[in-house]
């Protein structure tokens, strides 16, 4: 059946700037791999929470951890999709390389643009907004349209996209200049933040209004109409799925929050009730591992036994994913896939659902989290607070009154954010002053610094700003 979609194009490994590397071994995703892995952006995401912010032990994951993880589940996926395909003749061998590698690089990336205090964060800053907005004398009130709802509705899908096209500088303003079929593996919102499908999603969108004229260049070379996620991003979203579902819960019964002898049994006596043949086997797995550590008497019996839990639930997740990606590929290649998420699709959906059951239940809820998580909503609006109001309408040009408090906070904000903001991507020149900048870059430039920033550096600049503690 001919297909709407194409590997050959959905494959692009175009880029802004063409890519001056010479072909050895590696293809144009491999490259995107190396030049991110070493960035700052990287970096940052070992201090950002998972699901537990500011941990001090060296075992509860972090948004790094987490990206390694999902990268490592996304080649998984990759490579046995790409395997069938080549079979099917759907691919060639350099279009199955080139798709594990695809999904291996999507996975490390996928939450760059995620602020501090992890999701809750995004809310924090969406909140900060809408309250700004509805005052009678906001100093947003010349912010109106898709410029208003790009902070109303904060995605840091849309800033994991801004990071890669633009902030992550280094000897040109084309970001990482990754190719365009990682950023669009990346979109799993493929729309901007004023499309209906933004409402329908929950507020989530794919990028900014400012980084618009890329995703059209995008969907050129890749294929992809407005509205159209990528194949590969399906697959990205449900390795990320199975990370975070059973990485949290692992990290949970490390802290003693969850039970996991009784979850385990409820677990296990729920699902083979509804679906007994999928689940046999994996429950089988699990028990005789269990077994096994047991009679060598390995320490920490409920830490091995929800880690042998993991590694079986993952393995039969991915083998369901894989299905339910075959079972409706005619779908997913012609743009009408209905399902967003090949999981809640999948004959594992009931154990997705009671991963999720246990999530709610232990993780989000656990008093440790939500207190920390009240905390990050003090630190994030008072420093939403601070940079907005000195800096959103300021008619004098900051970096000349290094003595005036607004002068002072904008020599806080990254050199390379500021570059960012200075420089009109239309007539590729620099201002040469602040004040020429219109308020939606400005708060662009206030957004880029303060989503950038990891956990503890947050808390710091907060304490600093506020006099509680001195540099």
């Amino acid at each position: 059946m001919e297909h709407k979609l194409q590997w050959e194009k959905l494959l692009c490994g175009k880029r802004e700037r063409p890519s001056t590397a010479s072909n050895n071994h590696r293809n144009e995703f491999d490259k995107d791999y190396d030049r991110i892995v070493y960035s700052s952006s990287i970096r940052r995401l070992q201090d950002k929470a998972q699901v537990f912010p500011l941990q001090e032990n060296d075992f509860t994951r972090t948004r790094l951890t987490h990206s390694i993880e999902v990268s490592a589940l996304a080649k998984s996926l990759g490579m046995s999709i790409g395997e069938i395909l080549r079979k099917n003749k759907e691919m060639d061998e350099k279009q199955e390389r080139e798709l594990a590698s695809l999904l291996q690089v999507s996975g490390l990336v996928h939450d760059l643009g995620n602020p501090p205090f992890g999701h809750y964060g995004e809310q924090i800053i969406r909140n900060w907004f809408e309250k700004e907005y509805k005052k009678e004398e906001s100093i947003l009130r010349n912010i109106e349209g898709i410029e208003k709802t790009d902070f109303t509705n904060f995605d840091g899908n849309a800033q994991t996209f801004r990071i890669l096209t633009k902030l992550q500088l280094l000897n040109d303003h084309n970001g990482a200049n990754f190719s365009y079929a990682t950023l669009a593996t990346i979109m799993k919102y493929p729309w901007d933040s004023f499309n209906n499908k933004c409402i329908e999603h929950e507020g989530k969108f794919g990028y900014f209004s400012s980084e618009k004229d890329i995703v059209g260049r995008i969907r050129e070379c890749t294929g992809l109409e407005s509205g159209v996620r990528h194949p590969a991003t399906f697959l990205l979203e449900a390795a990320d799925d199975m990370a975070y579902l059973c990485a949290d819960i692992e990290d949970a019964v490390k802290k003693r929050i969850i039970p996991w002898d009784k979850e385990y049994k409820k677990i296990k006596d729920s699902l083979k009730r509804e679906e007994y043949n999928t689940y046999k086997e994996m429950f089988r797995k699990i028990d005789e591992n269990n077994m096994i550590a047991s009679n060598n008497k390995i320490p920490e019996e409920d830490l091995i036994s929800v880690q042998n839990f993991k590694i079986s639930a993952q393995g039969l997740m991915i083998r369901c994913v894989v299905d339910e990606f075959m079972s409706k590929y005619d779908y997913i290649m012609n743009g009408k896939y209905e399902c967003n998420e090949l999981l809640d699709n999948s004959k594992a959906k009931l154990l997705k659902k009671e991963l999720k059951r246990l999530e709610k239940s232990y993780c989000y809820s656990n008093k440790e989290v939500l207190t920390l998580e009240l905390a990050g909503d003090n630190v994030i609006n008072g420093l939403l607070d601070r940079f907005v109001n000195e800096l959103a309408n300021c008619s004098e040009n900051p970096e000349k009154n290094i003595k005036e408090r607004f002068g002072k906070l904008y020599q806080l904000i990254s050199e390379n954010f500021r570059h960012v903001c200075l420089y009109d991507y239309q007539e590729k020149s620099i201002k040469d002053d602040f004040t020429k900048t219109k308020t939606y870059d400005r708060l662009l430039l206030i957004t880029d610094f303060i989503s950038g920033m990891t956990d503890s550096y947050a808390v710091k600049l907060y304490k600093e700003l506020r006099g509680i503690k001195l540099p």
